[in-house]
């Protein structure tokens, strides 16, 4: 079982966005430190819910100063980004960090960054298949050319190719946000892992996991890469001597947060939208993760692993919007927790 931490640089109520930003780096940093597997970067445009406005260029800075762990981005939003743009950036970071580096990409939402970086609507509802391809030809081939309804260009090298890396990995691994059945037989049909929200809890979770298989045999996926696939769970943590401990932190940073980062989001068209209840959430949040002591969040992890397949965890843990409980939190995971995992 592999666990890291996922990080969104919150921006809590009465916070800086250099103050958000700063525990984000810290944390990553400490991650390493105590023994996690992984770093997770969240990416936002305009809201103080994530105030990183690119997961790749923070993953960039965190491959720098880390050594073993492995940094992947939660993702990257492929119709505000053209793919061949980021797949030059990924294949940089796989080369120059001898593998560490996973690129997540997602389809995101209808919000207002499809206007400001000039894709339209249409990028998201219909263009995400089309740019996914043309990122993972990007990656897998020497020279690539594009006749597509959204990118057209002569055929030009990849430079550099990510088969260059001195390790045995051809390429960065590649990972997809899933929240709907399309896109998991999207996912299933490339052969790619996913990545799914914290909101679900391990029957959804489940569900997900054997439509992909499904949907991979169906397309003639090899055995072997269906029985390995590295599907990534997100979640909460917050460690404390006593549950109750843990779960009053987070019932009073979180709905804070949650409202003033939700509420900041402007859909591109006007549409409504449905908003979650921050305090619902946060005690919905707190039920489906490892929040309580560490024993309790060893044995949810288990759980959960034993009942969808996941094998891989992406956990946030900046919930209490303090730096220093992050850091503890983020210890004791190393210390107290993974040790019963393993």
């Amino acid at each position: 079982m592999y666990v890291g931490s996922f990080v969104l640089g919150a921006q809590f109520p009465g916070q800086g966005q250099g103050e958000a930003l700063h525990r984000a780096v810290r944390s990553a940093e400490v991650a390493e430190e105590a023994g996690l597997d992984s770093v997770w970067l969240a990416e936002h445009h305009f809201v103080p819910y994530g105030t990183c406005p690119s997961a790749v260029t923070l993953a960039a800075l965190l491959l720098g100063r880390t050594r073993r762990v492995r940094v992947g981005t939660a993702v990257s939003v492929l119709p505000t980004a053209h793919p061949v743009a980021l797949g030059e950036q990924a294949a940089l970071l796989h080369l120059t960090s001898g593998g560490r580096f996973t690129l997540g990409v997602g389809r995101g939402g209808p919000w207002v960054d499809l206007e400001v970086f000039g894709k339209g609507l249409d990028a998201y509802e219909h263009g995400f298949p089309e740019s996914l391809d043309l990122l993972l030809r990007w990656l897998r081939e020497p020279a690539v050319a594009a006749r597509g309804e959204r990118f057209s260009f002569r055929e030009v090298p990849v430079v550099p190719r990510p088969s260059e890396a001195l390790t045995d990995a051809p390429g960065p691994e590649v990972v997809v946000a899933c929240t709907s059945p399309a896109t998991v037989r999207l996912a299933a049909e490339r052969g790619l892992p996913m990545l799914l929200g914290m909101h679900a809890g391990d029957e959804e979770k489940a569900d997900m996991v054997a439509l992909w298989r499904r949907c991979a045999r169906a397309a003639g996926r090899p055995p072997e890469e269906i029985a390995d696939a590295g599907h990534v769970a997100a979640g909460v943590c917050q460690l404390a001597d006593r549950r109750q401990d843990a779960v009053e932190t987070l019932l009073k940073a979180m709905p804070g947060w949650l409202k003033q980062g939700l509420d900041a989001h402007v859909t591109v068209d006007g549409r409504r939208r449905a908003m979650r209840d921050p305090h619902a959430y946060t005690e919905l949040l707190c039920g489906l993760h490892p929040v309580g002591t560490p024993r309790l969040a060893g044995d949810r992890l288990a759980a959960t692993a034993e009942r969808t397949g996941i094998s891989r965890f992406a956990l946030l843990v900046e919930g209490s919007g303090d730096l220093a409980a992050t850091e503890d939190t983020l210890r004791r995971l190393g210390a107290e927790v993974l040790p019963r995992l393993r």
